[in-house]
């Protein structure tokens, strides 16, 4: 397996430097594994941290800056920060106005924010949390109980992030997360595995001419396997799933998620298909994202997410945001 690596052991290390030497306007402390707006921490404003394995990326290093994350605590590939990392981000950019762990639902995520956010309280640091847990393609999973958090962490940084930019207080932000989380769903399909620099190939046995439905973004299971389906089959298969679950009343905020290894060409098309679906079901769409957001490294896939969006939450995701990953309006 060819990697544009040096060795396994430094990866995550490497990237950091890299992302530090393009970003200025971060501060990256690669030897602790925390990611900070340069600016932090913001008088007045609450502070949103998150963080999760790397190998997803540009969720959530990506997503540090004004609108969106104050800081990002980047894991192992596909390990869980440790709370020191996240108490160190937290206290980085607390101004007072408390922290919002924004914790994608994992075992080890959600055992380590629970830690770092009692040890961040003993320090004096308001904190809260929400969870995030919209994948509809399994209940419980190898690294969950309940359902898997996924493309929706993007809908909740975003628009947490511009309602705490707005200088909401923590009690707000919280709340916009938590709606957001609760009118979010998503599905992924995987069309190869993907494989971590420390093994050097495929995570998981996914023969040609088979795709995984309903995989998680670390190659979990899904539902089930199948031959291989056309992007119009796939797209029929995946928004009736999440529309089932989800059922809106209103228009949709749609995210075209690539998983690593799938061009924009493939997604770009794939995402006319989500387009026809949701027009034949009669579900109007207000905004649209394509691209690869939160990826699983190599895996070559898709996945499809909606929130319904009322008019509150299309504003904040309208608002201004400048990450790395992600920008408009400045």
């Amino acid at each position: 397996m060819r990697m544009l690596i040096n060795v396994p052991e430094t990866v995550v290390a490497d990237a950091l430097r890299g992302m530090a030497a393009a970003h200025p306007e971060l501060t990256v402390d690669v030897e602790r594994r925390v990611v900070v707006r340069r600016d932090a921490p913001v008088a007045g404003k609450v502070a949103l941290v998150s963080g999760g394995g790397s190998g997803h990326e540009p969720l959530h290093a990506g997503f540090v800056g004004p609108g969106m994350l104050a800081a990002a605590c980047p894991g192992e590939i596909f390990t869980s920060p440790v709370p020191d990392q996240m108490v160190r981000a937290a206290a980085a950019v607390d101004s007072g106005a408390g922290v919002l762990f924004v914790v994608k639902n994992y075992t080890g995520d959600v055992l380590n924010f629970e830690m770092a956010a009692e040890l961040a309280e003993d320090e004096g640091i308001q904190v809260a949390k929400v969870l995030v847990n919209d994948d509809v393609a399994v209940t419980d999973s190898l690294y969950t109980a309940g359902r898997r958090g996924t493309g929706a962490t993007l809908f909740v940084e975003k628009i947490a992030g511009a309602a705490a930019e707005e200088g909401a207080p923590l009690e707000r932000v919280e709340s916009v997360a938590r709606r957001v989380n609760e009118r979010s769903r998503s599905f992924g399909v995987a069309l190869s595995a993907c494989s971590t620099p420390a093994k050097g190939g495929p995570t998981f046995d996914l023969p040609d001419g088979e795709l995984e439905l309903g995989v998680g973004i670390h190659g979990e299971p899904g539902r089930e396997r199948r031959a291989m389906m056309t992007s119009r089959e796939i797209a029929d298969f995946a928004v009736d799933v999440v529309l089932e679950d989800l059922r809106p009343s209103g228009p949709v905020l749609a995210l075209v998620n690539g998983a690593g290894a799938t061009p924009l060409l493939e997604l770009y098309g794939f995402n006319a298909e989500v387009q026809r679906v949701l027009t034949e079901r009669g579900v109007p769409v207000a905004r649209t994202l394509v691209g690869n957001y939160v990826t699983s490294l190599d895996m070559a896939g898709c996945s499809v997410t909606l929130c319904e969006a009322d008019e509150e939450l299309l504003r904040l995701w309208d608002a201004p945001v400048r990450t790395p990953a992600l920008r408009w309006g400045m």
